[in-house]
């Protein structure tokens, strides 16, 4: 099984998995391209000598070293960087070599909200703040893409646990469950029993 599927449960499945939006990419590709063309540049333009082959290779030193920092590292970032939304909880894990991360119960979630620079707008991302009952600050997650759909799919999964989890506790207890009219669900069955005769 594929990431994130071994960290659910046996009844919980994965609603909506993502990583940042592209956009945080952009930065480390044109650092690539402008590497890349300085590099190629600068070993071209080194005069013939004794020394021309240690200049070259200090070129290419100093080249690896800024792709390796701005290049591949914000790339690797970015791909084991997984916002991760499922039908019970919102997972978050980020980090290359030290990871760390959190899972938030739809239970615990009092509140999700989205903001959006103009730029943001534009390209379709930005930050999502979930909050949670005793869970200390809220957890900010950046560069979401469509990140006013995604706060609106949480706010749906959210009652819909909620709705599950009162029905769960209604057959459990032996209870009707309320409908969102605040009448219970009695079925054909009890509705018949309660009609009056005839």
């Amino acid at each position: 099984m594929g990431y994130p599927d071994q960290l659910l449960a046996t009844d919980e499945k994965v609603v909506k998995h993502l990583h940042p939006h592209w956009i945080t990419l952009v930065g480390p590709v044109l650092v690539l391209l402008v590497v890349v063309a300085a590099a190629a540049f600068g070993i071209s333009a080194i005069p013939d000598g004794s020394a021309q082959d240690w200049i070259q290779l200090a070129i290419l030193v100093v080249a690896a070293i800024v792709l390796v920092v701005f290049t591949l590292v914000p790339v690797l970032r970015w791909a084991t960087t997984h916002y991760v939304i499922t039908s019970h909880r919102v997972m978050y894990r980020i980090g290359v070599l030290n990871r760390h991360g959190k899972d938030i119960a739809f239970t615990r979630i009092t509140d999700v909200a989205y903001q959006q620079s103009l730029w943001d707008r534009i390209v379709k991302a930005g930050t999502l703040t979930v909050e949670s009952a005793g869970e200390g600050p809220a957890q900010v997650l950046d560069n979401v893409p469509n990140s006013d759909r995604i706060q609106q799919l949480i706010n749906h999964l959210v009652e819909e646990d909620s709705d599950r989890r009162a029905r769960d506790a209604g057959r459990h207890y032996g209870q009707p469950y309320s409908q969102p009219g605040g009448q219970p669900d009695l079925g054909r069955e009890h509705t018949a029993q309660l009609r009056p005769p005839d």
